[in-house]
């Protein structure tokens, strides 16, 4: 049992730390470009249609919480009737 540990452990190590690191395109730059435009849209927006969408679905989310936290506090608040 631990002879087959040992041996995992070995390999495992030998493919993290002696793998060819991968040459990644830095996108910072086009980024930081993007997002500094003046182009009056509000920075949460400025991703795209992901960013619109995602915002779009935050707020029906949270409109429908606080309406669901409304209608709880009315039900409990008012007695029901026999």
């Amino acid at each position: 049992m631990f002879r087959h540990l040992r041996t995992l452990q070995q390999v495992s190590r030998r493919t993290l730390f002696n793998s060819a690191p991968r040459q990644l395109e830095n996108k910072v730059p086009a980024k930081q470009k993007l997002f500094q435009e003046d182009n009056g849209m509000p920075v949460h927006l400025k991703g795209g249609a992901k960013d619109a969408l995602l915002y779009r679905a935050t707020m029906a989310l949270t409109v429908f919480g606080c309406g669901f936290v409304v209608y709880s506090l009315v039900d409990a608040a008012l007695p029901k009737k026999k």
